[in-house]
């Protein structure tokens, strides 16, 4: 897609990101994007763009809508990002320790399995030699 394009219609940000318009609805109904209209179509800007790549980084990230939406809003308030660049790291960094645990609490549900699944496989092997 030309980069120079300043208007998107909502078939040209699907097919950019690999999304349906359905989706592209949906983030408008949460208020994260605001197009503008043409009649019943709707008209894209380079700003909803950019918040729509936003909101759907923050989803492959696993944040949640309100975290998204803040995110996002904290960009709209200032021109010094510092502050959101600070909640941002916050947030990443919340986001990161929770896959960690969720990470670990896998780990030790694997081994347990593995420990039935191995003294199943020995009660089968004993039932088998006793027959």
């Amino acid at each position: 897609m030309n980069q120079s394009v300043s208007i998107f219609a909502i078939s040209d940000l699907a097919r950019e990101f690999g999304i349906t318009p359905r989706t592209i609805r949906f983030w408008e109904d949460q208020g994260i994007l605001s197009p503008e209209r043409e009649g019943s179509k709707r008209v894209f800007t380079r700003r909803d763009r950019a918040r729509l790549k936003m909101a759907l980084r923050g989803k492959r990230l696993g944040l949640s809508l309100a975290e998204i939406k803040d995110l996002i809003g904290m960009y709209e308030s200032t021109e010094d990002e510092t502050p959101q660049l600070l909640e941002c790291l916050r947030v990443i960094s919340s986001r990161r320790a929770a896959l960690e645990q969720q990470r670990e609490d896998i780990e030790a549900m694997l081994a347990e399995i593995s420990q039935f699944e191995a003294q199943c496989q020995q009660e089968l092997t004993r039932r088998d030699a006793n027959k």
